[in-house]
């Protein structure tokens, strides 16, 4: 995220990008190791050095990058081997046509949201399906084995 708000302003040291975002540095490095070999980071060496976004924020899907940490958006198996289970288990077929459609429904969302429409916070995503609900707040990201701050 602190890449995408500061996107065209220079790279960001690695220490400054984990205060920001109350990640632990080594965890961080991993992420930004695996961002770059995709080619959605580039580090810059040097005094100024750090990391920044090789591609506009709006060029950079959420499910490109869910994809590359996590692996498939769906938490029960892959699309293929859903559609796979679909046909070949008569028994739980409707089960996974529901996980199915979960899971279509979740990479639609993703692909259709960039880095920029949630770097900004004040401005609402475009594509929000939920417009006439009340806004419930935001709610904090979880990273596993990631102790809040004020837990530290």
């Amino acid at each position: 995220m602190m890449l995408a708000r500061h996107y065209n302003q220079g790279a960001i040291r690695i220490r400054d990008i984990a205060y920001e975002e109350e990640l632990p540095e080594k965890f961080l490095e991993l992420i930004l190791l695996e961002l770059k070999n995709a080619r959605m980071v580039e580090s810059v060496r040097g005094a100024k050095g750090g990391y920044q976004l090789r591609r506009a924020p709006a060029d950079i899907r959420l499910s490109e990058i869910i994809r590359l940490i996590d692996g498939p958006l769906a938490p029960f198996a892959d699309a293929e081997q859903l559609r796979s289970l679909i046909h070949r288990d008569a028994q739980h077929r409707a089960l996974y046509q529901v996980f199915l459609d979960v899971r279509d429904a979740a990479a639609r969302i993703l692909d259709s949201t960039s880095l920029a429409d949630i770097a900004n916070p004040k401005e609402p995503h475009k594509g929000k399906a939920h417009k006439n609900k009340p806004d419930s707040g935001v709610l904090p990201m979880i990273v596993h084995g990631n102790p809040s701050r004020s837990e530290k």
